[in-house]
């Protein structure tokens, strides 16, 4: 009977392990089933998330293209809304610069001045304002334009006439082709933009007096027919015109074939 009992209560543990076994295997189960749960779900939201980063970050790329699109339009604008009252009046003040240039009888300097009627012209080039193709005013060219800003507002003055000009070389490069789509005349158009914004951001020139015209590679002052030519094309010239509008008596007679002065 002993060994009856002792049978019974081996089988009742064996039982009882058995479900305690099958309990525990149970939630385990459960647990795991949770956890993949969980893991699926925070897959599912950093997707999300880096979807909607992606998304956010194409919309950012396509604004500032927009943005940049629609700086380059509004300078064109203001450029063909300035040039429609520019006249010939100016061009035929400055019509004699070839022949002033020359005459020099030597290379032009970087800055160069020239007394016209009216006013004079400081002609700068563009190798120390801008990096080839660029808009962009380097660190020199920032120097150059405070004095230049300085000198222009030594004295009282009118219009302060900013002229962006090119070579006959075409925009060719793909970073400056994507930036500049309609080549020279945008090119230069957005130099002579950043050139004024320059005179006026040093704090000497009023914003108020300057005009900007782009002219691209169609004003040259000497045939694109050669390097040094070409070299001498690609300018910025600022025309100040005086403060009564009185016509200026030059400082040298053109016909000395000295004109004017350097920076």
């Amino acid at each position: 009977m002993n060994q009856d009992l002792a049978s019974r209560t081996t089988s009742a543990r064996a039982r009882a392990l058995t479900r305690t076994a099958a309990l525990t295997l149970a939630l385990g189960m459960l647990a795991s089933c949770v956890s993949q749960r969980q893991y699926d779900d925070a897959v599912a939201l950093a997707r999300f998330h880096q979807t909607s980063l992606h998304e956010k970050e194409k919309e950012v790329a396509r604004l500032q293209a927009e943005n940049e699109r629609m700086k380059r339009q509004l300078a064109q604008n203001d450029v063909s809304a300035l040039s429609a009252g520019y006249g010939e009046d100016i061009d035929s003040r400055l019509s004699e610069l070839q022949g002033r240039i020359d005459n020099l009888g030597r290379p032009l300097k970087d800055i160069e001045r020239f007394d016209v009627e009216g006013g004079y012209v400081l002609m700068v080039q563009d190798k120390i304002l801008f990096e080839s193709g660029s808009d962009a005013i380097s660190a020199e060219g920032r120097k150059a334009l405070e004095q230049v800003s300085g000198e222009i507002n030594a004295k009282p003055h009118g219009r302060v006439w900013v002229r962006g000009h090119t070579d006959s070389d075409p925009v060719s490069k793909p970073a400056t082709k994507e930036k500049f789509p309609h080549g020279n005349l945008e090119l230069s158009a957005m130099r002579a933009v950043n050139v004024a914004s320059e005179l006026s951001s040093a704090g000497k020139v009023p914003a108020r007096d300057v005009v900007v015209v782009g002219f691209g590679q169609y004003d040259p002052v000497k045939e694109n027919t050669n390097a040094d030519n070409k070299r001498v094309n690609r300018r910025v010239e600022i025309f100040v015109t005086d403060k009564t509008g009185a016509q200026a008596t030059p400082a040298v007679s053109p016909a000395s074939g000295k004109a004017g002065g350097s920076l």
